[in-house]
């Protein structure tokens, strides 16, 4: 499945971002974030309120995942996506300040996609019930930002070939509409 998938090094540039095609599989190698629901909420009030930021958000690519607890010897407890659309009234504004890309999945609102196309962003998706396979994936799990949230405070991960889909491209692709028209079709 991954054999044709692009080796992307974070962090991510706007012309990589921009080259990245609906339906294409990625494999993300370097240092990425996380964030849900919580972590989204207290970074748009910093913003709204004029304040600096806990991560970069330039270039940068935010994972949509509340991990589990490190068994003993592992860096990472489960770490799958979670769903993307919760997020959706912060995207836009974290594009506008140069947030390039966001892992999760199932699809976004218009506003995003809408967002993704104007500021040459993409939006990835990775497999929902594989997490313990996408913990393997993670080298390094560090909390940077708002640890009284547990599983929802903003990690920085250094991710090894992390498989990614590409459900959204800077061209405006959307691999749902794509393929929900093949499935109408057939």
């Amino acid at each position: 499945m991954f054999k044709n998938a692009k080796k992307i090094h974070t962090p991510l540039t706007p012309q990589v971002a921009k080259s990245l095609r609906t339906g294409q599989w990625v494999l993300l190698s370097g240092e990425i974030y996380t964030g849900r629901d919580q972590a989204h909420r207290r970074l748009y009030d910093l913003i709204e309120h004029g304040y600096r930021l806990p991560i970069p958000l330039k270039n940068e690519i935010i994972y949509y995942v509340g991990p589990t607890p490190a068994r003993p010897g592992r860096v990472i407890g489960s770490a799958g996506p979670t769903t993307s659309s919760r997020m959706d009234k912060f995207t836009p504004r974290l594009m506008a300040l140069g947030l390039l890309a966001t892992i999760g999945k199932g699809e976004r609102s218009k506003e995003v996609r809408d967002a993704v196309r104007k500021y040459g962003g993409v939006y990835l998706v990775s497999v929902g019930g594989a997490g313990a396979y996408l913990s393997e994936r993670i080298r390094k799990a560090e909390v940077v930002a708002w640890p009284d949230l547990r599983a929802e405070a903003i990690y920085r991960l250094t991710v090894v070939d992390f498989p990614c889909l590409v459900a959204y491209d800077a061209k405006g692709g959307d691999v749902f509409a794509k393929n929900r028209k093949k499935f109408e079709e057939a």
